[in-house]
Formats: structure tokens, sequence, C-alpha cells
């Protein structure tokens, strides 16, 4: 958005109640508009790479805050976790994909301003917990399935989500962390009114996925990375 604030509203509006308690990040210099609207919402942890004057003194105004400036760090390449008797490391998921990387799949091709919906919400579900699923509409998340055991599951908590918060689903493009083995998703994502769908691809039945959105009008694009973050 043009305007910190209006990123602000935009973002806690995908889902208000989980933002209660939680720590929010924020890649612009903090303006007192914003803050106002931040200091109205319990949070634990702010970080930002900046603060006008008067946006930090009331900022400050909550106990227990804690108040982090972001500095500039090297883009860590590995990451560590804790296994059964050792440890894990592999490679960072460093990649982001671009419109120029679609691979566009189906009869009906995304429009330009679909793209811009499509990399916005890969990017979002590369960083959700898996099985995931991320709903988006005007570069804004509509709702998120995250952690399911089925991406099913996933969706349609996604779905209920938007519902629950008043958001429209008629018109979003959905993302998906990982390939369709079937295409029930994109089945029950086109009853819900999405229009376009980005996924890695790479299931031996990506054809069953891909012959459902041509019979029903969807635009579907693959990207062949898959992100499926644990």
């Amino acid at each position: 958005r043009s305007t910190l604030v209006e990123a602000w509203d935009k973002a806690l509006q995908g889902d208000p109640i989980s933002a209660f308690g939680g720590v929010i990040g924020i890649n612009k210099t903090v303006d007192l508009a914003t803050a106002e609207k931040i200091n109205t919402l319990f949070c634990e942890v702010l970080m930002a790479p900046g603060y006008d004057a008067e946006a930090l003194e009331l900022l400050k105004s909550k106990k227990n805050r804690i108040i982090l400036e972001i500095k500039s760090l090297p883009v860590q390449k590995n990451t560590v976790r804790s296994v059964l008797n050792g440890t894990l490391v592999q490679d960072a998921d460093l990649v982001s994909e671009s419109v120029e990387q679609f691979k566009k799949v189906t009869d009906v091709t995304s429009t330009s301003e679909q793209d811009l919906d499509l990399v916005f919400a890969n990017k979002i579900v590369k960083h959700t917990r898996s099985n995931a699923i991320v709903l988006a509409r005007d570069q804004q998340l509509v709702a998120s399935g995250t952690g399911q055991t089925s991406r099913i599951d996933a969706l349609n908590q996604a779905i209920a989500k938007a519902k629950h918060f008043n958001i429209p689903v008629e018109g979003a493009v959905m993302a998906s962390d990982a390939f369709f083995p079937f295409p029930d998703c994109v089945e029950i994502a086109d009853k819900a009114g999405i229009k376009a769908v980005i996924q890695p691809g790479g299931s031996i039945k990506d054809q069953l996925s891909i012959d459902y959105c041509n019979a029903n009008g969807l635009a579907m694009v693959m990207t062949g990375n898959r992100h499926f973050k644990h």
C-alpha cells in the first residue's frame, strides 16, 4: 500500500483475532498514525527498521512491550533444528518465484492483476506451516489455512476463516505450498469463487487438476518449486 497505516489496516483485516498478543514485524519506519493503530492492540514484541520520535514515545507507553530495531543482517543460508538424538541442518528456502517463472498450464490464462496476487499469495504460503493454503485478492491476505494434516482441511479452514471475518472469497486467488494429488482442492476453490491458482506441480496426476480448471474456467500456474514448510 502507498502508506504504512493503510498497509497496517489491510494486514490486520486478514486475521484480527490471531494478531492479539503476537509479534508485529514492519518493514518501514513507523510513523505516528501507524503507532496509534498499533497501540490499540495488545502486542508483546514490535520490530521495525526505525521509529519516528513521536511514534516511539507513544509505543513506549505500554508496559512490558519489547520494541526492537531491525538491523541489516546477512541472509541465513542454513536452518538448524533439533531432532531425536541429533541435529538437522538443511538449506534455507531462499526461492521466491516471479511472474516470469510461472508456467501457465490452463486454457484460461491469469490476468496481470491476478499474477500480482499469485506472487503475493505464494510468498505468504512459503512462510506458512504445511499443509498450507493461502487466499489473496488485491495483494491482501484474504485468509490462510495452516498446519493441517490434509490440504483439503487447510483450504476449508481458509474459506471458513474468510467467511468468519466477512472477507469475500469471490475473485480471490489460491496458493498451495505443494502439489495437488487430486482435483478436489481446485473443485472446492472453484465453488468458493476462486479464479486463479498457483502451485508447484509435480504430481503424477497434475493433469486431473488442469482438466478441472479447463472445464470450469480457472487459471492455473505452476512454479516447479515446492516450499512445504514443516
